[in-house]
């Protein structure tokens, strides 16, 4: 195929998560296929939510203001602050409708191997609002990898209050999850996390 813009349609679409060169080339082949229903459609919503979207000045969240709808909802809980690695963290804990608290998106975690250092993630921003906010709770919603973990006992060390609780998410077995086919890190962590029945 000598097609520059296809080719260049493609390459783009595999650059996407998730997205390999053979799944890009079928979804190419659909949107031109479909062009007036889907792709031109697609193609305006792409343009207009990349001119309007903003980060949070306050937590780091997406939206269409500089202060996100949670962080101007009134409603939830101004004592508590979740610190979640990215955007699509705090995406996923909304969805378990769970939390009714406010957030914090790092943009990353500390990583020595990746030269992930303190200024290169919202870490200042964050130890900023817990001293001039009401921050009762501080819980660190970071993955269970090394990093991760570096990150939320970095922070724990940063924020000096002592009347704020230091929390973070359980770890361990999933729900439908099977004993056999989990790592020993997750069962360790389960064994250490357990709790009364």
């Amino acid at each position: 195929m000598e097609n520059n813009e296809i080719e260049n349609l493609i390459k783009m679409l595999a650059r996407l998560p998730g997205v390999g060169p053979r799944s890009a080339r079928r979804v190419a082949l659909f949107m031109l296929k479909n062009k007036e229903e889907f792709m031109i459609p697609l193609s305006d919503a792409i343009a207009k939510t990349a001119d309007k979207m903003l980060f949070c000045d306050v937590c780091g969240n997406l939206d269409t203001s500089s202060i996100c709808g949670i962080c101007s909802d009134r409603s939830r809980d101004e004592n508590t602050i979740c610190v979640v690695e990215d955007v699509a963290d705090l995406w996923a804990i909304e969805r378990s409708a769970t939390y009714k608290g406010k957030y914090h998106v790092l943009g990353g975690v500390l990583s020595a191997i990746d030269g992930i250092h303190p200024s290169d993630i919202s870490l200042d921003k964050l130890v900023k609002r817990t001293g001039n906010e009401s921050i009762t709770e501080v819980i660190m919603a970071l993955s269970a990898t090394v990093d991760g973990q570096t990150t939320a006992h970095y922070i724990a060390d940063k924020i000096d209050n002592k009347d704020i609780n230091i929390s973070r998410i359980s770890q361990g077995v999933p729900i439908g999850g099977e004993l056999d086919y989990l790592d020993d890190g997750t069962l360790i962590t389960a064994m250490k996390s357990r709790t009364g029945l």
